[in-house]
């Protein structure tokens, strides 16, 4: 106890006060946690309810019950939707995990050069909205497109793109999960099995692949979850081929059917709710495979093994550079294909979006209100939800209510906060089609992952700092202010960025959301395709894209700068 007292100079026993306080701390924590709850209840489960209410009520307003459901089960073209979204989800899925597996297993199973190299390259689809993938397959295999002659006769615009798309856009998703999975291996039987001459095809059957399985389904029912709730790369690249992320859209904007459209929206969530708990599961048993004693697997130098799984993982990094690259270039390209001489024509949006490059600039705007306020607030939750030993129920129903969204499509909660903050009843309806209302939009969809991280690194810290600053009388507040926020300053920073990079490019949640004035880059990317303006929706994707690169490389230069330094300060 007395070491870790001496670690907290900063803290000073605090002075007895003249009179009785007026709300003790107890009663101080309780009421935060309360407005946490209520915050998350506000921006989540009113959305939701809301949703769930629209869709058992008819075009009136009256109540109807299940109708709206039987309504759909009758349709033949809103059934067909339905269809065509499992099938293209279900096969991209099965595209995507064998090529994330492979990719994983090079970067923690082998020593091939590089590695940081492949791993930004896979990852770069993260940087970019979900458009961009369409539209640089547009580029290569479109009616115009490079490689038009590889399709075989065949039409990019359906189903083969809409796969094809995906599987780019969600493979950095799959390869994040299965490395992790993969790195948290026990390396004790890789050795013990190498002792006893297992060959290497029974060690992967009977040791790398089942210790990765739980690993394996989570990362399949993520990608099936964003493939069936993506508006994006269907909107872009689907043509006439139908799916339920197209059929809100075109039921709430195009036929202002707003019970039928909620009826789409509760199809939608039924999968992420399943993906939600399934992963949940999975995670737990992943957990319970591990023990204090494990040690991570460190790879033997095999020249074979490693320069072949090198060229694997070099090729998947390669044709993802490379395909985003060409609509880069496509931005910059007079008339594709036929001139290819560079232009900045493109970059003058005024010519073919009313709002120019006031879109990018909302989305500016958008993405830093986002980590100013995201960041703090998921934090301060996430501090009293799990430091702060009160009310133990209360701060239950606060962590279910954070965990809430990572099972709510974007789509499914922008349509809730359609019905919810264009309601006539509500007095918010005022902030609907503002900044302010995408903002919070935007701060509950990513909730969910900002959330856990900052439980991560709340859970690193020693407990003994809040035990010691209770034995010497120090409100929470202040060894949150002076401790704790100190040292979690870098997953905080990480947290920001994260709210960030995923507000610059969300496309789904805000597509019913925007006012005339608050229309976001991604969106305009949108309209600029439906109007035929395929470079010029490259151009702002392209911007999009360089801005959220440019904002993690700044966020990681800065953390080794500052973070870095002063461990190694701290060290010595």
């Amino acid at each position: 106890m007395s070491e870790i007292a001496a670690r907290m100079p900063a803290i000073a026993p605090a002075k007895a006060p003249r009179a009785a306080p007026i709300v003790s701390e107890r009663q101080a924590a309780g009421l935060m946690i309360a407005a946490i709850a209520g915050v998350l209840v506000l921006i989540i489960a009113l959305p939701l309810w809301a949703l769930l209410s629209k869709s058992a009520q008819n075009t009136d307003g009256q109540f109807v019950g299940l109708a709206n459901f039987l309504a759909y089960a009758g349709n033949p073209t809103l059934m067909a939707s339905l269809v065509n979204s499992v099938w293209v989800s279900g096969l991209a899925t099965a595209i995507v995990i064998p090529l994330a597996f492979g990719f994983a297993y090079a970067l923690t199973r082998s020593c091939a050069p590089l590695k940081g190299a492949l791993y930004a390259a896979a990852l770069l689809p993260i940087f970019a909205p979900s458009l961009l993938a369409g539209l640089s397959l547009i580029y290569l295999f479109g009616n115009q497109g490079l490689l038009k002659s590889w399709m075989m006769g065949r039409s990019l615009y359906g189903p083969i793109g809409i796969v094809m798309a995906e599987a780019l856009y969600t493979f950095p998703h799959a390869l994040l999960i299965l490395t992790t999975a993969l790195s948290l291996s026990d390396g004790r039987l890789r050795e013990a099995a190498d002792a006893m001459g297992t060959s290497r095809a029974r060690i992967f059957w009977t040791i790398t692949l089942p210790g990765a399985r739980y690993g394996l389904i989570s990362a399949a029912f993520v990608v099936f979850t964003l493939v069936i709730t993506d508006f994006g790369i269907p909107k872009v690249i689907g043509g006439q081929f139908d799916v339920l992320a197209t059929d809100a859209y075109r039921q709430v904007v195009g036929q202002q059917n707003f019970p039928m459209g909620a009826v789409v929206g509760i199809v939608l969530l039924v999968p992420a709710i399943a993906a939600f708990f399934v992963d949940r599961r999975a995670q737990k048993r992943q957990t319970a495979l591990l023990s204090a004693r494990a040690v991570p697997y460190r790879p033997k130098p095999d020249r074979r093994r490693d320069l072949g799984l090198f060229a694997f993982a070099g090729l998947i990094a390669l044709l993802i550079v490379a395909t985003y690259g060409v609509a880069a270039w496509g931005s910059f390209v007079r008339y594709w294909p036929y001139n290819l001489s560079l232009t900045l024509a493109n970059y003058d949006f005024a010519n073919v979006e009313p709002t120019g490059w006031d879109g990018y600039f909302n989305s500016l705007k958008l993405a830093g209100l986002t980590a100013l306020v995201g960041a703090p607030l998921v934090f301060v939750g996430a501090y009293l939800i799990e430091k702060i030993r009160v009310f133990p129920r209360l701060r239950g129903f606060a962590h279910f209510l954070a965990m809430l969204p990572m099972a709510v499509p974007g789509l499914v909660l922008g349509l809730g906060y359609v019905f919810f903050f264009n309601a006539s009843w509500n007095p918010l309806n005022v902030f609907y089609g503002t900044l302010t209302v995408l903002v919070i939009n935007t701060v509950a969809h990513y909730f969910t992952v900002a959330h856990i991280t900052a439980l991560t690194s709340l859970k690193q810290l020693d407990p003994e700092f809040e035990a010691v600053a209770a034995s010497l009388k120090v409100p929470f507040w202040r060894t949150f202010s002076r401790v704790t926020a100190p040292i979690c300053m870098p997953a905080i920073l990480d947290i920001a960025v994260y709210l960030f990079v995923n507000a610059m490019t969300t496309v789904s949640a805000v597509i019913f959301l925007y006012g005339a004035d608050t229309k976001l880059a991604s969106i305009a990317i949108v309209h600029m395709d439906e109007a035929g303006a395929v470079a010029s929706a490259a151009a702002m994707a392209t911007v999009i894209m360089a801005t959220a690169i440019g904002v993690k490389i700044l966020h990681v230069v800065l953390t080794w700068l500052v973070f870095g330094r002063l461990q190694k300060w701290r060290e010595r």
